[in-house]
Order: structure tokens, then C-alpha cells, then sequence
């Protein structure tokens, strides 16, 4: 597996289910339903139609669908105004857009200088 391919983008599709763990070293977008462990080294998307109930380590999430779990997220989480998100969130910069739900607690760390 080469690491240093960036761009690859991994999908679980629309109507697809998977239960379980997925670590991938590149982007996923979720457009089914997963229930589990995610981790990623790259960004997580979550489609209009993405149902997800897990934990999720990822560097950026842009949600556009529902998650329940906690997150942490290393860099940015932006949650459209489709997205429900119900868990505690941990990362350095978030944007709600107006319509998204969010209930939980959110942690912000400081960016090192």
C-alpha cells in the first residue's frame, strides 16, 4: 500500500451497510450506513444519506448526514446544515451551518505556534 498516494478516496455507497472497524490511510465518504471504528489519516465525509454510529479519528469531517459518536478530528469539522451530530467533539475549528443539529459537548485545542 502506498501511503504517499494522496487523493485516494475510499466510499461506502448509498444503500451499503458495514459494521465493524475501517482504518484507511486516505479519504473515506460514508453515503450508507456504518456502525463501528473509524479512523482515517485524511478526511472522513459524510453524505446527505450517510447514517454513522461510531468513533471517528480523522484530521477534517465535513458532515452532511448523521453521526452518533464521539469525534476527534485534528484539524476543522463543518457540519452542513443537513447534518445531525449527536456525541462530544474534540477538534480545532468548527463551523455550524444553520440547520445542523448538534447535541453534545465540543473541545477546542489550541493550535501549536
Amino acid at each position: 500500500m502506498d501511503k504517499n498516494a494522496k487523493g485516494l478516496l475510499n466510499i461506502i455507497g448509498p444503500g451499503s451497510a458495514f459494521e465493524g472497524t475501517i482504518n484507511v490511510p486516505h479519504s473515506i465518504r460514508i453515503d450508507g450506513s456504518f456502525k463501528g471504528k473509524l479512523i482515517t489519516e485524511e478526511s472522513i465525509t459524510i453524505g446527505d444519506s450517510g447514517m454513522v454510529e461510531a468513533e471517528i479519528k480523522a484530521q477534517s469531517a465535513f458532515i452532511f448526514g448523521k453521526v452518533i459518536g464521539n469525534m476527534y478530528i485534528e484539524h476543522r469539522v463543518e457540519l452542513q446544515a443537513s447534518a445531525t451530530v449527536i456525541g462530544d467533539l474534540h477538534a480545532k475549528e468548527l463551523v455550524i451551518n444553520e440547520g445542523a443539529v448538534f447535541h453534545g459537548n465540543c473541545s477546542m485545542q489550541k493550535t501549536k505556534e
